[in-house]
């Protein structure tokens, strides 16, 4: 699919519109290395006994993994004002210099992403440019699969995220969970177990609900299997066990801290979920986030409409709801921006741009060293040209996974050697 056709009126492409359908068929299958229980509209998937954590909230280090689906324009979050064919090469969409926030004399961040200057101008957010997959993939499924899993060349089957809680001899189902409308992503998928909400006030067993007064139901399915100790015996006990640890998030107030105001979008419903997992305490360590459509083959527009002003300024409001409403617990949480590819350099008819290759990811919160990152290839204006990648985006990860977890990334990312990024403090 390359180069792009774009047709007028349309702002995704026809593989971006079916991905989820397509992604969810994917995983369906990635099902079968563990045991997958279903309660109402929550899935605890389960391959080992969960062990109880009574740490205080805040007392673990917490990864928020958040992908903008449908590969995001980096060059359009945080611009090149510095490389004079940035502006050549989008007349109508690039935005102007003069407008740009966080400015240096090459780098600043798109207008919208205003709200989030507390973090930037604290030290506790970070942009590493042409960060990106190895080698170009445009294909919006294949490219997902590709950056969740993490291990290309491998015959490993499984996610990153689920080979970094697996380095823990006997994790939770609690210690990794996917929050938020949506599929959960291929990075979580393993043999390790995790937790999946689209609401958390929904993690509880079926039959639990206001009609049976006397909770009979969940006692029944408890003595049921309480006898059994095969594999799907002690998969329903260690569910049994997740559900009821994690009632303290579950019940927790939905009224969020320090007078933070979410947007009232899918991205801002689902963050202030996850706030209240952090405040919570129930161990969970890593959680996974979508927000999309990032797919702007039309539309992207200017500063003054178009897809990007919106999803800017909705990631934007979100991230600074998320840290305004952990107040101090904000210094145990670190944030992870990325997507599966970025958009070409040069604007196409339709106020759009087609399919490219490396983009831009974001650090926010612990740990995160400040600033501008990574190593610029400079741009070339033609139809075709890339922004080329110069900083695997496993070299980002391992620099969290190791600054955050203190855990060897060799396990997390097989046969890889990271380079340095220096995004984050210590690295």
């Amino acid at each position: 699919m390359d180069p792009q056709t774009t047709t007028p009126g349309r702002s995704c492409c026809e593989e971006f519109a079916q991905v989820g359908l397509s992604r969810r068929g994917f995983l369906g299958g990635a099902l079968a290395t563990g045991v997958a229980t279903t309660f109402g509209s929550t899935v605890v998937q389960v391959a080992s006994a969960p062990q109880a954590d009574a740490a205080p909230a805040g007392a673990r280090a917490v990864m928020v993994v958040l992908s903008l689906r449908g590969a995001a324009d980096g060059l359009s979050l945080v611009v090149p004002h510095g490389d004079p064919v940035y502006a050549q090469a989008r007349p109508r969409i690039a935005v102007p210099a003069d407008r740009l926030v966080a400015k240096d004399a090459f780098f600043g961040l798109h207008p919208a992403l205003s709200p989030l200057l507390p973090l930037w101008n604290g030290g506790r957010m970070a942009a590493v440019h042409a960060a990106g997959l190895p080698a170009p993939n445009r294909s919006h499924f294949s490219a997902m699969e590709e950056l969740e899993a993490a291990a290309p060349g491998s015959s490993i089957r499984s996610g990153w995220l689920n080979r970094l809680i697996g380095v823990d001899a006997n994790p939770s189902p609690l210690q990794a969970m996917q929050v938020g409308e949506g599929t959960p992503p291929a990075a979580l998928y393993g043999s390790q177990p995790f937790l999946s909400a689209g609401n958390i006030e929904n993690v509880q067993l079926a039959g639990a609900d206001q009609w049976d007064t006397h909770r009979g139901r969940p006692r029944s399915l408890r003595t049921l299997w309480s006898g059994q100790k095969d594999a799907l015996g002690s998969a329903m006990q260690a569910a049994f066990t997740a559900v009821d640890t994690f009632q303290p998030a579950r019940t927790s107030p939905k009224e969020p801290h320090n007078g933070a105001t979410y947007p009232g979008n899918s991205l801002g419903r689902a963050l202030a979920q996850v706030a209240r997992v952090v405040r919570s305490g129930v161990g969970t360590e890593v959680v996974t986030v979508d927000h999309g459509d990032w797919d702007m083959h039309t539309d992207v527009g200017n500063l003054d409409w178009g897809m990007m002003k919106r999803n800017a300024t909705e990631l934007a409001e979100a991230l600074a709801a998320f840290f305004a409403d952990l107040g101090a617990l904000g210094d145990h949480v670190t944030v992870v921006c990325l997507s599966e590819f970025g958009r070409r350099v040069a604007e196409n008819a339709n106020w759009g741009l087609d399919h490219g290759y490396g983009t831009v990811m974001l650090l926010l919160g612990a740990g995160v060293r400040g600033g501008y990152h990574g190593r610029w290839p400079g741009l070339t204006n033609s139809h075709d040209s890339d922004l080329l990648v110069t900083t695997d985006y496993r070299s980002v990860l391992a620099e969290v996974v190791k600054a955050r977890f203190g855990t060897s990334t060799a396990a997390v990312f097989p046969g890889f050697t990271p380079s340095r990024v220096g995004a984050m403090v210590g690295q």
